[in-house]
C-alpha cells in the first residue's frame, strides 16, 4: 500500500531551415478567414517590482465575475467560433473525432474484501462508471456512476477510498473542472450514501480512513472569489462518521506557514498516522508521525529537510520501507526503523540505479520498481527485502502503471500504453510472477501503420535532449510535412508515451508528431529537473527551440508547416517560444497556461509553483522572471495563427493568465494571422472534463491546426 505525498499535490542556435526552394514551392491551400476582433477596454494600470514599474493596459480582466469580464469572454468567444465554423472540415472532423473516441475504456480493478471495484467507459459516456463485482468471476453491478452527480456531465469523481473493514466508501466529487472537491461516503453494500457526511472545501486530498471516520484536509470556506482568491492554512481534520463537519477534530494546522500543503495517511494495518508537509517553495517535504496503536498525543519527526522528497509506501510491523531521493538523484527504497529512525540506520532495500526509479509501490508481499529508461517504463518485481529481482515483460516500449494492493492480495493489475497501443489491461499472477491480458480495447487503428522512434538532438547549451517522432510509415523526408510539437517541461513531471485518438488521425493525413523530453520534467532524475528550474528556465524554452529546430533540419518540416501545443506549465512553455521565436512556428496552441510570471502567485495555490519559478517578492528572482514572461514580452510583430485555451472555471491556473495574454496579442499583433481565444464554460484546468467537452475542444484545436498548416483533410 503506498502512503501519497500531496501534491504541490495539485536562442543562439542558428535556424537551420529547408532550403529555400522548398519553402518557396510550399504555400498554405486553404484560405485566409478574416477576424473582426472585439473592441478590448484599456485600462493601464502600473505597479513597482524593486523599482521597476510594470504597465499592465488589461488587469481588469483577473476579477473573472465583474460584468465587463463577463461581457469581454462571451465576445471573445463569438469570434473565436465564428473562425471556426468558417473551417470547412470542421464539422466532418467532429464526427470523426466522435467516432473514434467511442471505445471501451477501463481502469484496473482494486480489490476490497471480496469485491473487485474498477471504472468502465463504454466509448461517449461523459464520465466512467463505477462497477463492483464478486470476485474476478462475478457480474459487475453499477457502484457510482457520476454521470447522474450532475445534469450537464461536468461533475467528476475524483478519487475513491474504503474503510479498513470495506463496508463504507468515501469518494471525492469535483465539479466543473474545479480543484475545490466535496467527499460523500455510501455504504458498500446497499450503495446508501450515508447523510450528514458530506464534507466541503476540500483541496488535494482524499481520505485516509481510520476505525469508524477518516483523515482529510481542507481549506476554510473562501468568500464570493473562491476560483482566484489565494488558498492559505490548509489543515487536517478527523471526521468521524455520522457527525457533521462542523464537529471534525482538527488534527494539525500551522498559522505560522499558511503556505503549506499537508496531508495525513494512515498505514494499512492502522497502526501509524503520517502527516506530509510540503511547501511549493521547495522539491522536498517533512514527515512526522504518530504511533496510533500507543495512543501519542504528540508527533514525532521521521524527516525534516524539506529539500528532499520522502515517502511511506509500507510497513512490517517498526520497519517502514521509504522511497526518496535523499543522497540519490534517481531515487531509492530505503529501510527504516522507527525506534532507530537516524540514517547511520538505514537499510537499502533497492539502491540508486542509473535510471530513474519513477515509482515504487507494495502489493502481495512484493515490492514492485517502476524505472524510466529514457522516458518510457521497465518494471521490476522484487521481495520486500529488495532480493530476487525480476523484470516483468512488457508488451512494447510505453508507459505503464499500477501493481498496488493490499499485503494479502493473490492478483494484481496494471495497465500499459503507448503511442500506437490503446490503454489495455494486465492480470499479474503474484506466486507465478505471469502476466496475461485482462482487458484490450478494440480500435480502428493499426500499430503496425505507424513508425515510431527515439532520437537525441543538442540542445544551445551542448545538452542531449531525446524526443519521440512518430508518424505513418512511408514518410517523405521533403521538409514539407506538417508536424505537431507538443512538451511540458516543468515541476518533476515525466511525458511518456500515450495514446491518442486525435494525434493518430493527425498523423493519417501525413502529419508527424514529435514529443521531446525537455528539461524541467523528471525523466533523468532530480538533477534533470532542476536544471529547468528558476534562474534556469531559460533551458527548457531552448530545449524545445532546438528540437524545432532539430525537425526543420532533418527535413521532417519546415516553419511555415510547425505546429506546437502544450497546457498548464506547457502553455507557459508555448508562450516563451512563440514570443522569443515567432519566426519558428505556423501554429501556437498555449493552452491553460502561465502566462503572467510577475503575478501568478497571488492567485489560488500559485504560490505552490514557486519552487520551480522563483517568485517576483525576489528582486533577483524578478529579473529573469521579467525576461521570458509571456505577457510582458509581446511586441509589436506578426505573430503566428494562435488559439488560447482555458476554462471560466480553472482555479488551478485562473484564466486571468489567458485573459491578459490574448486581449495584449491582439492589441499588438501585425497581420493577418487569427490570433484568437477559446473560453470552455463550466470546466476547470482539465481533470474530469465530460468526453463531450473533451471532443468539442479536440476537433476546435485540430481543426485550427490542420487549417493553419495548411492541411486539407482526406477521410
Amino acid at each position: 500500500m503506498k502512503y501519497l505525498l500531496p501534491s504541490a499535490t495539485l536562442f543562439a542556435i542558428a535556424l537551420v531551415s529547408c532550403n529555400s526552394q522548398t519553402m518557396k514551392e510550399w504555400k498554405n491551400p486553404n484560405p485566409a478567414i478574416e477576424v473582426v476582433y472585439p473592441v478590448t477596454d484599456k485600462i493601464t494600470t502600473s505597479e513597482d517590482f524593486h523599482g521597476t514599474s510594470i504597465t499592465e493596459n488589461y488587469r481588469w480582466l483577473e476579477n473573472d465575475t465583474a460584468e465587463n469580464t463577463k461581457a469581454w469572454v462571451k465576445a471573445e468567444n463569438k469570434t473565436t467560433y465564428a473562425f471556426l465554423e468558417k473551417i470547412p472540415f470542421r464539422n466532418k472532423f467532429h464526427q470523426i473525432v466522435e467516432q473514434n473516441f467511442n471505445f471501451e475504456k477501463f481502469s484496473e480493478p482494486t480489490k476490497e474484501g471480496d469485491n473487485y471495484f474498477f471504472s468502465k467507459n463504454n466509448g461517449l459516456q461523459n464520465q466512467s462508471v463505477v462497477y463492483i463485482q464478486k470476485g474476478l468471476e462475478g457480474t459487475p453491478e453499477v457502484f457510482l456512476d457520476p454521470n447522474t452527480f450532475s445534469n450537464e456531465g461536468t461533475a467528476a469523481l475524483s478519487g475513491m477510498s474504503f474503510s479498513k473493514d470495506h463496508k463504507y466508501c468515501a469518494y471525492n466529487i469535483a465539479r466543473a473542472g474545479s480543484d475545490w472537491n466535496e467527499i460523500h461516503v455510501i455504504e458498500v453494500e446497499s450503495r446508501k450514501e450515508l447523510e450528514g457526511d458530506k464534507i466541503d472545501w476540500v483541496k488535494f486530498s482524499g481520505a485516509s480512513w481510520y476505525k469508524d471516520g477518516f483523515y482529510y484536509s481542507c481549506y476554510d470556506k473562501p468568500d464570493a472569489h473562491a476560483f482566484t482568491k489565494q488558498n492559505n492554512g490548509h489543515k487536517v481534520y478527523y471526521h468521524k462518521l455520522g457527525t457533521p463537519q462542523s464537529t471534525d477534530i482538527l488534527v494539525y494546522s500551522d498559522e505560522k506557514n499558511p503556505k503549506r500543503y499537508h496531508g495525513a495517511s494512515v498505514s494499512e494495518d492502522e497502526r501509524f498516522l503520517f502527516l506530509f508537509i510540503s511547501d511549493g517553495a521547495s522539491d522536498g517535504n517533512r514527515v512526522m508521525f504518530k504511533d496510533l496503536s500507543k495512543g501519542d498525543k504528540t508527533w514525532r519527526l521521521l524527516w525534516d529537510d524539506m529539500k528532499f522528497e520522502f515517502s511511506v509506501l509500507d510497513n512490517d510491523g517498526d520497519f517502514l520501507l521509504v522511497n526518496t531521493n535523499y543522497k540519490a538523484d534517481n531515487r531509492r527504497v530505503v529501510g527504516i526503523n522507527i525506534n532507530n529512525p537516524d540514517e547511520a540506520n538505514w537499510k537499502v532495500v533497492i539502491p540508486e540505479q542509473k535510471e530513474l526509479l519513477e515509482n515504487a509501490s507494495t502489493g502481495g508481499g512484493k515490492l514492485f520498481a517502476t524505472y524510466l529508461k529514457d522516458a518510457s517504463t521497465k518494471i521490476y518485481v522484487l521481495n520486500i527485502d529488495g532480493s530476487n529481482k525480476q523484470e516483468i515483460q512488457l508488451p512494447a516500449i510505453g508507459t505503464a502503471g499500477g501493481l498496488g494492493g493490499h499485503k494479502e492480495d493473490e492478483t494484481l493489475f496494471y495497465s500499459f500504453t503507448s503511442f500506437t497501443f490503446a490503454p489495455t489491461i494486465f492480470k499479474y499472477d503474484v506466486a507465478s510472477g505471469k502476466s496475461e491480458v485482462f482487458k484490450q480495447p478494440t480500435t480502428n487503428f493499426k500499430p503496425a501503420d505507424y513508425d515510431v522512434k527515439q532520437v537525441f538532438y543538442t540542445s544551445k547549451d551542448g545538452i542531449q535532449v531525446p524526443m519521440f517522432i512518430i508518424h505513418k510509415k512511408g514518410l517523405k523526408l521533403d521538409g514539407n510535412n506538417p508536424c505537431y510539437q507538443y512538451g511540458y517541461g516543468g515541476f518533476n513531471i515525466n511525458i511518456t508515451p500515450g495514446f491518442s485518438v486525435s494525434r493518430l488521425l493527425f498523423m493519417n493525413q501525413g502529419g508527424v508528431i514529435a514529443i521531446p523530453n525537455i528539461r524541467g520534467g523528471g525523466e533523468y532524475g532530480k538533477q534533470w529537473h532542476e536544471s529547468g528550474t528558476k534562474e534556469r528556465k531559460q533551458n527548457v524554452f531552448n530545449d524545445f527551440i532546438a528540437a524545432s529546430e532539430y525537425l526543420i533540419r532533418e527535413k521532417y518540416t519546415n516553419s511555415k508547416r510547425l505546429a506546437i501545443e502544450g497546457r498548464s506549465n506547457g502553455g507557459l512553455l508555448v508562450g516563451a517560444c512563440m514570443t522569443q521565436r515567432p519566426d519558428l512556428y505556423a501554429c501556437c496552441i498555449p493552452g491553460v497556461g502561465v502566462l503572467d510570471m510577475l503575478r501568478f502567485h497571488r492567485f489560488t495555490i500559485g504560490w505552490g509553483w514557486c519552487g520551480d519559478y522563483g517568485c517576483s517578492d525576489s528582486a533577483e528572482d524578478f529579473k529573469y522572471l521579467l525576461k521570458y514572461s509571456p505577457l510582458h514580452n509581446v511586441k509589436d510583430i506578426a505573430y503566428p495563427p494562435t488559439m488560447v485555451i482555458t476554462g471560466d472555471h480553472d482555479d488551478r491556473v485562473v484564466p486571468a493568465h489567458s485573459f491578459k495574454f490574448a486581449a495584449t496579442l491582439q492589441e499588438h499583433h501585425k497581420g493577418t494571422n487569427p490570433i484568437l481565444i477559446r473560453i470552455d464554460t463550466n470546466a476547470g484546468h482539465g481533470a474530469g472534463k465530460p468526453t463531450s467537452k473533451v471532443i468539442d475542444e479536440t476537433t476546435d484545436v485540430w481543426s485550427f491546426i490542420m487549417y493553419n498548416l495548411g492541411i486539407q483533410p482526406v477521410y
